[in-house]
């Protein structure tokens, strides 16, 4: 039986250091995922781990793969990435309800794209929705990429299909109650029908530089002068299915 790696060593990631767990908030996926230039391995003991961790350069084991962007072959060289695109979001409001904002990462290879944007009156989910809309909007053909939201209502709703199931039952979420931010789910189901998308959910305010980075740009927009009008929601049309709000 082959044994289990137990430890993973990261060298060059948003934080470096030995990690018991592969996934999670805490884990090595969190620490590499979406990071240029990855570095990292899986081990069976701490002991070789750290030893990896002092020269991971010139370290002459097997090469080990893990489910990240970048695969590193431990001799300095890095394989293609499995995911190109990888995509941060996070949203907002002050009152929930009242003035909101939403802001976007998109890493595509070495580009970077960040977008964001406000509105007078919404909530806390319709932006986090909001975040994730505009970002699969921008994308051109179709794409695999990789979603990191620290909205668990975003990240379950998707990963464990509660907005699909709400969708063949007519959007009712029960039999007697009819889900909220309609208007937005059947829009982010038609992108993610669009494109192959996986979604990750991040610990907000964790030091995860793009989460961070995002943060800022949602509440930098949130106090915009020119905030817009989210019609849906102040005229009460978010339980139907509709087109989004685009401003002329």
């Amino acid at each position: 039986m082959a044994d289990k790696k137990k430890y993973y060593a990261v060298s060059r990631g948003y934080r470096t250091g030995i990690y018991t767990t592969w996934f999670g908030d805490e884990g090595a996926e969190v620490q590499v995922h979406g990071f240029p230039g990855a570095s990292y391995k899986g081990f069976a003991t701490r002991d070789e781990a750290e030893k990896w961790l002092k020269s991971p350069d010139t370290w002459e084991g097997a090469p080990h793969e893990f489910k990240g962007e970048t695969r590193f072959t431990g001799r300095g060289e890095e394989s293609s990435p499995v995911n190109m695109v990888n995509i941060y979001t996070d949203g907002g409001c002050s009152g929930n309800p009242g003035p909101g904002g939403w802001g976007a990462v998109i890493l595509d290879g070495d580009s970077r794209e960040e977008l964001s944007g406000g509105y007078r009156l919404t909530t806390n989910n319709r932006m986090e929705l909001m975040a994730c809309i505009r970002a699969l909007e921008v994308l051109s053909g179709r794409q695999k990429l990789s979603l990191y939201s620290d909205s668990r209502y975003v990240v379950q709703g998707i990963a464990k299909g509660w907005a699909r199931k709400w969708q063949s039952q007519n959007w009712m979420r029960t039999k007697t109650e009819r889900a909220e931010n309609v208007d937005l789910w059947s829009h982010l189901l038609h992108l993610c029908d669009r494109h192959q998308v996986t979604f990750v959910w991040v610990k907000g305010h964790a030091c995860h530089p793009e989460n961070e980075r995002c943060d800022k740009l949602a509440t930098t927009a949130a106090m915009d002068d020119g905030l817009l009008e989210d019609v849906p929601y102040v005229e009460g049309n978010t339980h139907t299915p509709a087109a989004i709000y685009h401003p002329g």
